[in-house]
C-alpha cells in the first residue's frame, strides 16, 4: 500500500523522481578559524595603522557640538541627580531637532569660526611636516 505525496510519507517512487540538486551537494564550509588565527590578523591590521601624531591639531566641533557644549552645563543645573551621559545626549538631540534654523545660526557661526581656525593650523601643521 502506497501513501500519498500530501501526507507525512512518502514512497520510494516519488523519492527516486525529486533530482538532487549537484551544487548544493558539493558545496563545503570553510574550515573554522582558529582563535590563534584571529589574533595574528589583528595584530597585523594594528601593526599596518599608522601611529597618530599627538602634535596634529583636532578637528573642529560640529555645530550640534558647541550647541551640547552649552546645553551641558544648563542640564545639569537642572537635573542635578541625571548621572547618565546618554540622558544628557538625549535630551540634547531632541532640543537641537526642536530648535530653528535661526536659534543654530549663532551655534553654526561659531563652529565656522572654529573651522577655520582648524584649516589654519591645518596648514601650518602640514607646512611643517613637509618643510
Amino acid at each position: 500500500m502506497m501513501k500519498s505525496a500530501r501526507g507525512k510519507g512518502t514512497s520510494k517512487a516519488t523519492k527516486e523522481a525529486v533530482p538532487v540538486d549537484d551544487r548544493k551537494a558539493s558545496k563545503r564550509k570553510a574550515a573554522p578559524v582558529s582563535v590563534a588565527d584571529k589574533g595574528d590578523k589583528q595584530r597585523a591590521r594594528k601593526d599596518k595603522k599608522a601611529k597618530k601624531d599627538p602634535n596634529k591639531p583636532k578637528r573642529p566641533p560640529t555645530a550640534f557640538f558647541v550647541f551640547l557644549e552649552e546645553f551641558r552645563k544648563t542640564f545639569k543645573k537642572e537635573n542635578p541627580n541625571a548621572n547618565a551621559v546618554s540622558a544628557v545626549g538625549k535630551a540634547g538631540g531632541q532640543k537641537w531637532r526642536e530648535m530653528s534654523a535661526a536659534e543654530k545660526a549663532p551655534y553654526e557661526a561659531k563652529a565656522g569660526k572654529k573651522k577655520d581656525e582648524y584649516g589654519k593650523l591645518m596648514d601650518a601643521y602640514n607646512n611643517k611636516k613637509v618643510g
